[in-house]
């Protein structure tokens, strides 16, 4: 195993599949419904900005604050949006991802990794059991957890921590994957987890605090960084 890694884990949207392929498809809902998912970005951001001036700040009704946040900003009724948030972006969402491709060698990696002995684990930031079914990725973790189930969105570093006791090993053992550098390399970083960062080639690394362990562009580099 490399570097004293025995666990590796991922994060799903723009980690495992390219984001394009589901904006593409969700574009009818984004011009339809702009004026909700315009409010439910912002109160995420405000959550995220609760939570870094107040790390030990975590919600045990996480989906009530958010959508009392929406609200707010919307001048709407909380209890109704929050059916409809989870009815419209939650649960309608997860039709899009019927026959939706994964990056290439994705699979092949996945395989890989587990037969060389690595314990594999998902992180997202919404629900991914339902999506990993349609991606044909539901079997063979150790771990699958939704960080707004934890009270927390990511870079905070509980969910990443709750990833790891699931998984059965400490932090530092764990390589973790995103797509996002402020949102999947810092908060692993911070949880004490080794990271890898899936870029574009177009998109610059200087100037990025932390730094990733490693960054590549497609499965292929990361399969021949992982597997010796």
């Amino acid at each position: 195993m490399r570097d004293g890694i025995e666990g590796v884990a991922f994060d799903l949207d723009g980690t495992l599949y390219p984001n394009y392929r589901l904006n593409i498809r969700l574009i009818p809902f984004i011009l339809k419904e702009w004026r909700m998912l315009s409010a439910f970005g912002k109160a995420r951001n405000i959550i995220r900005k609760e939570q870094k001036e107040n790390p030990s700040l975590l919600y045990n009704e996480f989906y009530e604050h958010q959508a009392r946040v929406t609200a707010e900003l919307l001048s709407v009724p909380a209890e109704p949006l929050n059916k409809r948030i989870n009815n419209l972006i939650y649960r309608g969402w997860e039709n899009y991802f019927k026959d939706i491709k994964l990056f290439k060698n994705t699979l092949e990696t996945l395989s890989a990794l587990r037969k060389a002995g690595y314990k594999t684990g998902l992180l997202s930031d919404f629900p991914p059991e339902t999506k990993l079914k349609y991606l044909g990725i539901n079997d063979g973790w150790n771990a699958v957890l939704c960080s707004e189930l934890c009270g927390a969105l990511k870079p905070h570093p509980r969910s990443f921590l709750e990833l790891a006791s699931v998984m059965g090993l400490e932090p530092s053992k764990i390589l973790y994957v995103g797509n996002s550098h402020s949102y999947d390399v810092c908060g692993a970083a911070k949880a004490g987890m080794k990271t890898a960062w899936i870029k574009s080639p177009l998109t610059p690394l200087w100037g990025k605090h932390p730094k990733p362990d490693f960054s590549f562009h497609n499965y292929r580099q990361f399969f021949h960084y992982m597997i010796q």
